[in-house]
C-alpha cells in the first residue's frame, strides 16, 4: 500500500477532480533524492525522476485499475507495472493522474518507497503492488 498519501489527493477525490474508477492513472519512478511535501500537487512538483533505458519520462499508465468497497473499507488497486528491457535505478514511485498535456496539469495521489533502491540491468523493472491494493481507506 501507499507510503504517503499526498494531502492535495484527498481533496481532489472529495470533490470530484479525481474519479478513482474512470481517469487514467500513471506511475513515475525517482531516485533515492526525491521527497514527497504536503506542498506537492502536480507531477511537475516531482524532483529526481530517473531515466534510462527502457524508461520513458513521465512512466506509464497503471492497468486494470479498480476502486471497490469491501465492507466499509475502499479498495484502490491496479495491475503490478513493470518497465522490460530497462537498465534502470530508482528508490520509489509516484502514482498520478494522468491528463495527457503539461505535468503542470497532473494530480499527484500517492507515493510508494521502496526502502532502498531498486535496479534492472537490461531486464524486467517490475513494482509489486501489496495484495490489499495501492490504497486503502476505512
Amino acid at each position: 500500500m501507499a507510503d504517503y498519501v499526498y494531502p492535495n489527493f484527498k481533496k481532489d477525490v472529495l470533490t470530484g477532480v479525481i474519479d478513482l474508477d474512470t481517469d487514467t492513472f500513471y506511475i513515475m519512478l525517482v531516485t533515492s533524492t526525491y521527497t514527497p511535501s504536503a506542498s506537492d500537487h502536480y507531477r511537475s512538483d516531482v524532483t529526481n525522476e530517473v531515466t534510462g533505458t527502457g524508461y520513458t519520462a513521465g512512466g506509464q499508465a497503471l492497468t486494470s485499475v479498480t476502486a471497490a468497497i469491501s465492507g466499509t473499507t475502499l479498495v484502490w488497486d491496479a495491475a503490478d507495472p513493470s518497465w522490460t528491457s530497462s537498465t534502470i535505478t530508482a528508490r520509489g514511485a509516484v502514482v498520478y493522474k494522468h491528463r495527457g498535456g503539461a505535468s503542470s496539469a497532473d494530480e499527484l495521489c500517492c507515493y510508494f518507497d521502496f526502502g532502498a533502491d531498486k535496479s534492472s540491468s537490461s531486464g524486467t523493472f517490475t513494482i509489486q503492488i501489496n495484495a490489499a491494493g495501492l490504497l486503502v481507506a476505512s
